[in-house]
């Protein structure tokens, strides 16, 4: 697979620079964290239908099973485990085969009690938590607008094909990652059918061709034409902004085509030049844009959380829904506990697992 001009481009640029290395962003945690003794309800047990293959074993040290139908990715902390709960509950429960839906989650502390919490909640799961260790990117992160952005474990959707064994382990070639603040009201099945076309389509999401992208960098980006050429340089189509908190990844082109390593060298460029401001996303969009399979929007109705300064509440784009997505400031669990909840957020509480501190077991 051929690597374009892009890294090249990004290669000389990282040996003319000589800034001295930035220290790592703090890792500072949401309002709203729960603790390690959060306690969170079994949920029901959800059955494949007829037309389904075999429903796999469980198990929280599942190997990779070539037979699942579909393969999820995900992060686990303990900041955000109510979203997770929430998230696994939903794919579960809108699928025709959810006894056939395998999950790959990636944590980087307290793993003993993530993992015994999926264990409890969902006793009839097959999954694996990867051990993740955040000194392997905390040296690449570069301040951003909110400092939820900068907690390494955000960037480990980009070492998915680093930590998940391979193909020829038998395990996926297709994994779906998805981020913690998001409910699905539709079979998972379809996303994971999206094509990839032709050999150098690594991943798919929904994207926003209307979103202005010169947003997503600073003005040091946009008047460095060397660095501007990158959004012109081996693109199939018109670059475009897409979410990463949604995306159907095909992990043996991925490894292929070094994609990891091209987004460690914009992290690497941000660090000395400061090209962007939010996060893990514009070194996707640097590497993917305009290469990417295009997915229906209903699988990303993004923003939920409002805008990233005040946390204001949003409506739903136009059209239909597939998936809803708290990305932004603002997180459903936490509104909700506050009592000052965006009207959408109730759409979030059915999902929820928490069990109230007063609960009463009545079994």
């Amino acid at each position: 697979m051929a690597m374009g001009a892009a890294p090249i481009v990004v290669h000389l640029l990282l040996v003319l620079c000589s800034a001295a290395p930035a220290s790592a962003a703090a890792n500072a945690d949401p309002s709203g964290r729960p603790s390690p003794t959060t306690k969170f309800r079994e949920a029901p047990q959800f059955y494949n239908s007829p037309s389904c293959p075999p429903p796999l074993p469980p198990s929280a040290a599942a190997s990779c099973f070539p037979a699942a139908l579909v393969h999820v990715a995900m992060t686990l902390d303990v900041a955000y485990l109510r979203g997770s709960m929430a998230a696994i509950l939903s794919v579960l429960q809108h699928t025709a085969c959810p006894q056939s839906v395998q999950f790959h989650f990636v944590a980087s502390d307290a793993v003993p009690y993530l993992n015994d919490t999926i264990a409890a909640s969902f006793p009839y799961l097959s999954y694996r938590v990867y051990p993740f260790d955040d000194s392997r990117v905390a040296g690449l992160i570069s301040t951003s607008i909110r400092a939820a952005l900068d907690r390494p474990l955000n960037y480990a959707r980009s070492y998915l094909a680093r930590l998940l064994p391979s193909e020829g382990d038998g395990c996926p070639r297709r994994v779906v990652y998805l981020d913690s603040d998001l409910v699905l009201v539709d079979d998972i099945l379809t996303l994971a059918a999206t094509p990839l076309p032709g050999p150098d389509t690594v991943l798919a999401a929904p994207e926003y061709c209307n979103a202005n992208l010169t947003a997503y960098f600073t003005p040091t980006f946009w008047s460095n034409p060397v660095l501007s050429m990158a959004f012109a340089e081996g693109r199939s189509r018109q670059p475009c902004y897409f979410n990463t908190g949604v995306m159907v990844i095909d992990l043996e082109r991925w490894r292929a085509g070094g994609y990891t390593g091209r987004i460690e060298e914009w992290m690497e460029l941000q660090k000395r030049m400061r090209i962007y401001e939010l996060g893990s996303l514009p070194p996707f969009l640097l590497v993917f844009a305009g290469r990417i399979a295009a997915v229906d929007h209903r699988w990303n109705q993004h923003g939920l959380g409002g805008d990233n300064y005040r946390g204001l509440c949003r409506d739903l784009h136009p059209g239909p829904v597939s998936l809803l997505h708290w990305s932004g400031k603002g997180k459903p669990w936490v509104r909700l506990d506050a009592g000052r909840p965006c009207p959408l957020d109730a759409l979030w509480a059915p999902y929820d697992l928490l069990q109230a501190p007063f609960a009463i077991d009545d079994s």
